[in-house]
């Protein structure tokens, strides 16, 4: 069994490669909720339908987000009457908001309704929020205290950030499924996800940290920085503004107490003895998963 540590767009993209490389993989994702919001009096989950999307081939691939073949009436109604339509909701993708807000109200948790819907949509890919209680990821920027999409789609990552929380993280519990997860896999895969925003809300839930220290050996990372960049989203800038270096080598520091081994691209080839140097394996491939052939040597190089 591979547990895989993920994010959003990053990990979606890398669950799919190991699925394809290896369709008998008993795969468990254990996902991030920190980006998880009320909206519309909705509950909407990203990372967790980004996943699901995309390994049931509907996700929209130039957008990132939401469903292929989307429309977009209900969100220009809502704007039309003066409501808040900054939070863009496709009409495809709001069915899946309002099952999911049904579902809670009734009694359930976001792991058995992820799991509901990963069944509809037939996945081969065990799907469990890494918590089911409030985790909120929380940006103290130039313009004040922002959530999680208030920064990312409101203000376009495009504000200084100071420093960031995980409200809530230390009052979570781990679920018992990802727990399991953690615990019982063969090989532990933290996903090209950003470090601080996608992967660091799942390491401040108690407890994590210290099964990924424990496991070490066997935990393997794919660096989401390629070149001195990130292929999506604010992981530079955000490393950069956090004081960390906007590197393999950077990634690196940031997991090293909980990584046996990291994987970064061809083009960072000559960092590899860097990273080496911190007591890390260091395994060199492409990483770029657009092109399926490149998906299948990391999902290659991830399994060796």
């Amino acid at each position: 069994m591979i547990c895989v540590l993920s994010g959003g767009v990053g990990a979606a993209r890398l669950l799919r490669a190991l699925s394809e490389y290896d369709p008998a993989l008993d795969l468990r994702a254990v996902v991030n909720v920190g980006d998880d919001l009320v909206m519309h009096g909705l509950q909407i989950c990203p990372d967790l339908d980004t996943i699901t999307y995309t390994l049931a081939g509907l996700n929209n691939e130039e957008q990132g987000w939401g469903l292929t073949g989307e429309t977009w009436r209900v969100m220009q109604e809502l704007g039309a009457l003066g409501g808040d339509a900054w939070f863009g909701l496709g009409d495809r993708d709001l069915a899946t908001h309002l099952y999911r807000t049904q579902r809670l109200h009734a009694g359930s948790n976001k792991t058995e309704v992820a799991a509901e819907i990963a069944h509809h949509f037939q996945l081969g890919v065990d799907l469990l929020p890494a918590t089911n209680d409030p985790l909120a990821t929380e940006f103290h920027t130039e313009v004040g205290i922002l959530s999680f999409q208030e920064y990312f789609v409101r203000h376009h990552h495009d504000v200084v950030v100071t420093s960031i929380d995980f409200r809530g993280a230390a009052a979570a519990r781990l679920t018992s499924q990802a727990a399991e997860a953690l615990r019982d896999a063969d090989r532990i895969v933290i996903a090209p996800s950003n470090p601080l925003i996608s992967i660091g809300p799942i390491l401040a839930i108690p407890g994590v940290r210290e099964a990924l220290r424990e496991r070490r050996d066997d935990v393997i990372a794919v660096s989401p920085i390629i070149g001195g960049a990130a292929l999506k989203g604010p992981a530079d800038r955000l490393l950069r503004e956090l004081g960390h270096d906007v590197s393999p080598v950077g990634v690196a520091r940031y997991y090293r107490d909980l990584v046996g081994t990291m994987v970064i691209d061809e083009v960072d080839v000559e960092l590899r003895a860097s990273i080496e140097e911190l007591g890390l394996e260091c395994r060199v491939t492409t990483t770029i998963m657009k092109n399926p052939d490149h998906a299948r040597h990391l999902a290659a190089v991830v399994m060796a």
